[in-house]
């Protein structure tokens, strides 16, 4: 879950493929054959390892979806590049660092040179140093750590980082001073932390964290912690089956009414849940449904179950398009992939995507958003959109 006077100036988430016939955008051609100098007739190998079970599944679902409508769009819906094959295979990892490590070797193993997925922040922070010794293009999804920018050179991401959730809040502070972040205790709490520290407390504010066991059902006593702090604003990072239980206990503990509250706007499954609380926040938005309107947008929703889009459909989607332009750039060879991906700028649901050559960091645009009515009906709509180079974090030094 991801300034001020910036924010507004700038007016402010298998094998086989899905053909889905529509013109490919910011790809290059896909039938123009791939630049490598292996076997042109040999399939280009994919594996995506991702959240298929576990506690983000949902998310995983999505950004699979958007992967597969993604592949067929950036390909014209061949699903090929040149004559060349791309196969894609799909490995669970559960949202268990350990299965997803397994699950990338396996793939490192039978010769694939190109990885993607990592729904879960702790799952990418281990699957990138393997792709950088393995020397494998790695495209990590959904997960939402700052430390996969600049991790290594073979790494990327096809989603926003906490960095930029966190920009597209500060404008939420005003002239408050004391911030208080409540995040889970794991990676993905500690990359929120981290990043409002920098974003906001770098620019004066105070900003302390209460961290919160992963597998906390209770909220109550957090909540009463963050009411007797009495801070100016409080940004809450929280994903997962609890949220609705987290919000209630919040609102109950007149949090929400007693101060600015920060959060993220989750999947739409998840609007419900926030129930009274809902109208009271101030969201920030990787993405929605109706953010924005372009080809790839209608693309998708063309290609996706019930036609509406959701939090990481582009992600996935961006992911393909990542993949299939490297592979026309390198074929399987893997350091043309990743020169051709520094500073590749392209257009996909969310808008123009820019990865910075420096770091590998996604400069995207950001939003933020307001809730109204409550239950099936809830609904989203913008109230700012951040631009992308209003919303990019510092350059990360690259590690290796």
């Amino acid at each position: 879950m991801s300034g001020s006077a910036t924010s507004r100036r700038a007016l402010l988430a298998g094998w086989v493929v899905t053909a889905v016939a529509v013109a490919a955008a910011g790809c290059g051609s896909p039938q123009e054959a791939a630049n490598g100098d292996d076997d042109a007739s040999a399939p280009l190998n994919v594996g995506v390892v991702y959240s298929q079970s576990g506690p983000l599944a949902s998310y995983g679902q999505q950004y699979v979806e958007g992967f597969k409508a993604g592949l067929a769009y950036a390909t014209g819906g061949t699903g090929k590049i040149g004559e060349r094959a791309v196969n894609v295979s799909y490995a669970d990892d559960a949202g268990d660092p350990v299965k997803a490590v397994a699950a990338a070797k396996d793939l490192i193993g039978k010769g694939y040179k190109v990885l993607a997925g990592s729904t879960a922040s702790g799952v990418a922070l281990q699957v990138a140093p393997l792709a950088a010794s393995n020397k494998v293009l790695f495209v990590s999804g959904p997960a939402a750590t700052d430390a996969i920018t600049g991790v290594n050179r073979y790494t990327f991401r096809s989603g926003r980082q906490s960095y930029q959730d966190v920009q597209t809040a500060k404008a939420y502070l005003g002239s408050g001073r004391k911030v208080l972040v409540l995040a889970p205790d794991s990676a993905f709490g500690r990359s929120n932390v981290d990043a409002v520290t920098a974003v906001i407390g770098g620019a004066g504010a105070s900003v302390t964290s209460i961290a919160v066991p992963a597998t906390a059902t209770d909220f109550t006593p957090f909540a009463g912690q963050v009411k007797a702090a009495r801070p100016d604003l409080v940004f809450v990072a929280w994903a997962g089956a609890t949220a609705s239980a987290l919000w209630q206990s919040l609102d109950q503990q007149g949090v929400l009414s007693s101060t600015t509250v920060v959060t993220g706007l989750d999947i739409r499954a998840a609007w419900p849940v926030f129930g009274k609380a809902g109208a009271k926040l101030h969201l920030l938005a990787h993405y929605f449904d109706g953010a924005v309107d372009n080809d790839a947008v209608r693309a998708l929703r063309q290609a996706v179950p019930g036609g509406r889009t959701d939090l990481f459909h582009p992600d996935g989607f961006a992911a393909a398009q990542m993949i299939v332009h490297a592979l026309q750039a390198g074929g399987s060879d893997v350091e043309k992939m990743v020169t051709a991906l520094e500073g590749y700028g392209f257009d996909s649901v969310k808008g123009r995507l820019t990865v910075r050559a420096q770091d590998h960091a996604l400069l995207q645009p950001m939003f933020q958003a307001k809730l109204t009515g409550s239950g099936a009906a809830t609904s989203a709509t913008v109230v700012a959109t951040v631009a992308p180079d209003d919303a990019a974090p510092p350059v990360a030094a690259m590690k290796g």
